[in-house]
């Protein structure tokens, strides 16, 4: 199968069972999560080659693997993932505006509502491969269309913030405001993308998102000298 083919509804359940199954690691990314993942790196400020962020698919760290049952078993899956990356590509440069999130959508008090905040934590993930190319549209006059995805998808938010994603009504409009925005937020970057480059092999562990901040604060790392900007 060519990787130029988007997925068949098979196919699309096939990859989401194997995710939930007992032979994927217990951290591995769902369809949604993927999803939001893989629109961060394909629209991203970096291209990024696969042999860096397919492993993360399977845990954060990286390091973990699927119980493969063969080869061919794995390479089924890859292609399937590979696929699934396409689909998000080819939607963005051939027409971005028809670009639609993988959301969950369930019932609220007889309302069907949409939830997009496993897809924003993706979309958070890829984001967290190059922190530092990212910073740029934080500051940018595009800064704005960013908000929803960090409300929904950072790791800590401001308390004042809490009532914008507790209440449901109010998540549904901040999926339906991403939707909206990401046609945006991939023009800014298309002129400032760059290549892929080297990757740089870490002498230390990754400080995780929950660890304490090295610098002695007491805080959580991400709430402290690793916290992302907000405007």
């Amino acid at each position: 199968m060519h990787l130029d083919q988007p997925l068949s509804d098979k196919e699309f359940d096939d990859l989401d069972q194997f995710l939930l199954s007992d032979r994927s690691p217990e951290d591995a990314m769902t369809m949604d999560t993927l999803h939001g993942y893989l629109t961060a790196i394909a629209i991203g400020p970096e291209t990024i080659m696969p042999a860096e962020w397919l492993p993360r698919v399977w845990g954060q760290d990286g390091q973990q693997a699927p119980a493969w049952k063969n080869s061919r078993d794995e390479e089924k899956i890859i292609n399937l993932i590979m696929r699934f990356m396409n689909e998000v590509l080819v939607t963005f440069e051939v027409a971005p505006k028809e670009f639609e999130p993988l959301f969950c959508e369930h019932e609220v008090n007889g309302s069907n509502l949409i939830d997009g905040e496993a897809w924003c934590w993706g979309f958070w993930e890829g984001m967290e491969l190059r922190p530092g190319s990212w910073e740029p549209i934080w500051s940018s006059e595009v800064a704005e269309l960013m908000r929803p995805i960090y409300l929904l998808g950072a790791d800590e938010i401001e308390e004042s913030e809490l009532p914008e994603v507790e209440d449901p009504k109010k998540a549904h409009a901040l999926a339906l405001e991403i939707e909206a925005n990401l046609p945006a937020i991939y023009r800014y970057w298309l002129p400032l993308r760059q290549p892929a480059v080297e990757t740089v092999v870490r002498d230390e562990p990754k400080i995780g998102r929950n660890d304490d901040c090295p610098c002695g604060s007491g805080k959580k790392h991400k709430k402290c000298c690793g916290a992302q900007p907000t405007q």
